[in-house]
């Protein structure tokens, strides 16, 4: 794993039905963030897609296999600039649907994460919800964990994947206007409470009635903001990281007399509750 890794959150604005368009701006911006040195790039939830369909019908047609034709172009890319990329598409599996993200690497397919909280919006009315393993990717520029936007709402599935040796928490999202607090409270949480870098890429842009404000953010292990994305405008953010600080969950404050460790300190004897599908809420 390398010392220090260089992130790119691309902030754009995806044009719903143009996949191939998408697809070719994604392309580009890759090749531009490269220039810049990054090394992990991550794009919004549904990036090649667009998000707010009216139907199943009108959506469908835009997914596609893991790898398939999009994957395959960017794999290529990753390959021949040495970058790792996380885009957002709609998954096809037989007669199924799934929103997806995927890690792409200069070697291929590193793993995919199929959204497993969905909200009654957009797309996500219509879809399968997330059926795979909640897995942590051990790559060359750290071990990354994966949501997809609602996700980021249930910290138990960062905690898994902290638990599994997450260095960095990726999510590529589609926060609507009515949720902007999003970044300013819930990426940092997430990030303190497991001691791990989280990027948060949101779109921007309105997609037919819904109106999508940007501020991404890429959050150091305090919670602290080391990039912030413009308002209401594309815009591509950076910073530059060093994943094994990650690792270091035990913190000292004043050493004898002021020290947490927030993954050891945990009593999961405790906490059934939260394992229970069914309860009285």
């Amino acid at each position: 794993m390398v010392k220090k890794v260089k992130i790119a959150g691309v902030q754009m604005e995806p044009k719903i039905l143009d996949k191939a368009g998408n697809l070719r701006k994604c392309l580009e911006l890759i090749e531009l963030t490269a220039k810049e040195g990054a090394r992990l790039i991550v794009f919004p939830e549904c990036a090649l897609t667009g998000y707010c369909f009216e139907n199943p019908e009108e959506a469908l047609p835009l997914a596609e296999l893991i790898p398939g034709h999009s994957t395959k172009k960017l794999m290529a890319t990753c390959r021949k600039l040495n970058v790792y990329v996380v885009v957002g598409l709609l998954e096809k599996e037989g007669d199924k649907c799934y929103n997806t993200a995927v890690l792409l690497s200069p070697e291929g397919l590193v793993g995919k994460h199929r959204k497993l909280h969905l909200p009654y919006l957009g797309v996500d009315r219509f879809l399968e919800s997330g059926d795979l393993p909640l897995t942590t990717y051990d790559t060359n520029v750290g071990r990354i964990g994966i949501g997809i936007c609602y996700d980021m709402m249930f910290p138990e599935q960062s905690r898994v994947l902290a638990l599994q040796g997450a260095d960095i928490l990726v999510f590529p999202a589609n926060w609507p206007e009515t949720v902007r607090v999003y970044p300013n409270y819930i990426i940092p949480t997430r990030a303190i409470e497991n001691h791990v870098f989280c990027v948060a890429v949101n779109r921007v842009g309105k997609e037919r009635e819904t109106e999508f404000p940007g501020l991404s953010k890429i959050v150091d292990l305090f919670g602290q903001s080391l990039a912030e994305g413009k308002e209401n405008e594309e815009d591509i953010i950076y910073a530059e990281i060093k994943p094994a600080e990650a690792g270091e969950k035990h913190l000292i404050i004043e050493p004898g007399k002021h020290e947490v460790n927030f993954i050891k300190d945990r009593r999961p004897d405790y906490y059934g509750l939260v394992c229970r599908s069914n309860t009285s809420l």
